[in-house]
Parts: structure tokens; C-alpha cells; sequence
């Protein structure tokens, strides 16, 4: 039974993925913040633990909890938006560096103390969750705390790539689209189900000359 562990799995994306791959028959474990998203996660079959990516100490203790485990399919999904419209004039350089720790070095960290379990599977498949506003090539200039984050993000990803392709280990951010969630709002044109039936067809063909990719859920290649 392959191994999938997903941050950020009590609402939203991962909730859903954490659905599917379920259903799916994989082993699922879905990392969450609070108790009642964990009860909602536990509710799918799934395992939970508790985890800020932004705090260390949580970090550390995930990978001993985990001690000898293969994860197949580490995604790193936990993620916030931040507030919108900042311009400037009215940059809040406190939210900026808040959503930076959520949505990169929390990724960031959370990869560095899983590496091991990930290059120790089967599938070795290290996924990141971006998004189209961290594509530079894109960017309208909108959500710059956000936008910022994910571009960065994007970098980390294309960086591992490289640095992890002699263990076999394939690295790769994945866009899922506009969707119909807390962050992404009711206007979106995407459901999570379709959203994310699209990112489980992209991982499972992946291949190690993929890795470091910018990938959208309908499989096609994002300009950085």
C-alpha cells in the first residue's frame, strides 16, 4: 500500500486529496492544526497529526513520530493567502513575512525532515502546491505577499530537483487551478474534485526527467 502524507489536510485541496487517494486505497496521513479538523480528517480513514509548519520543535517531532515509515508522496499543501490589494503605501510587512513562513520555509522544513522517509520509497515523489500567481512570466502584480511566496516556492522546488535527482527523488510544483475553496471563493470556475482528480493523474505520471517542473492540474507546463 504506497504512502501519502499531506499538510494542511483539514480543509480545502488537501482535505479533498486526502479524500481521493483514501477512496484510492492508499494509506493516508493528513497533517492538521486544530482537533476539529482533525476529527473531519480521521472521519476519511485517514491518519492525522498535529502540525504547525512554522514551528520547529512540531517539525522535528513529525520525523521522529514517523521513525522508518517510506512516504511514496510527501505534498506539501499547507498554505494562507494573506491579505489582498497591498500595494505600495500600504505594505504590512509583518503579514508578508507570516505568509512567506507558512507557505515557503514551512514547506521548506517539512520536506528537509522527510527527505529521508521520501528517498526511502517506492514512488519518491516530493510535491509542492503553487499557483499561476507565482509564475513570474504571469503576474499581474496582484497579492504580492501571496504571489511572492509561491514564486519563491517555485524556486525551492526547481532547486531540490536538482539537488535530489541522484537519490531518484522527483520534485515538482503543482498549480491546481482556480477552485472553488475558502481561499480560491465561490467565483472560481474549478471544484476541488476535478481539481484535484487532475493533480492525482499529473503525480502518477511522473517521470525523474519532470522533476523540477512547473505543472498545472491539466498536466501542461507553467512559464516560470
Amino acid at each position: 500500500m504506497p504512502t501519502i502524507l499531506i499538510t494542511g489536510a483539514g480543509r480545502g485541496l488537501g482535505f479533498e486529496l486526502a479524500r481521493q487517494y483514501g477512496e484510492d486505497g492508499w494509506r493516508v496521513i493528513g497533517t492538521v492544526r486544530d482537533a476539529v479538523a482533525g476529527r473531519k480528517v480521521a472521519k476519511l480513514g485517514a491518519e492525522t497529526l498535529s502540525l504547525d509548519v512554522t514551528n520547529a520543535t512540531q517539525v522535528k517531532q513529525l520525523a521522529a513520530r514517523l521513525k522508518g515509515l517510506p512516504i511514496d508522496v510527501l505534498f506539501c499543501n499547507a498554505g494562507i493567502s494573506g491579505k489582498r490589494g497591498m500595494a505600495l503605501g500600504s505594505f504590512d510587512f509583518a503579514e508578508w513575512e507570516k505568509v512567506l513562513r507558512v507557505n515557503l520555509l514551512g514547506a521548506a522544513a517539512v520536506i528537509e525532515t522527510l527527505i529521508d522517509h521520501v528517498a526511502a520509497s517506492e514512488r519518491r515523489i516530493v510535491a509542492v502546491m503553487s499557483s499561476r500567481l507565482g509564475s513570474i512570466a504571469e503576474t499581474s502584480g496582484m497579492t504580492l505577499p501571496y504571489s511572492t511566496s509561491k514564486a519563491a516556492l517555485n524556486l525551492l522546488a526547481k532547486g531540490l530537483a536538482a539537488e535530489l535527482a541522484p537519490r531518484g527523488v522527483i520534485v515538482v510544483a503543482l498549480s491546481p487551478g482556480w477552485v472553488k475553496t475558502d481561499m480560491g471563493g465561490q467565483s472560481a470556475p474549478l471544484t476541488p474534485q476535478r481539481s484535484v482528480q487532475g493533480l492525482r493523474t499529473v503525480i502518477a505520471g511522473l517521470r525523474l526527467e519532470q522533476s523540477g517542473k512547473f505543472l498545472s492540474y491539466d498536466g501542461s507546463t507553467i512559464p516560470w
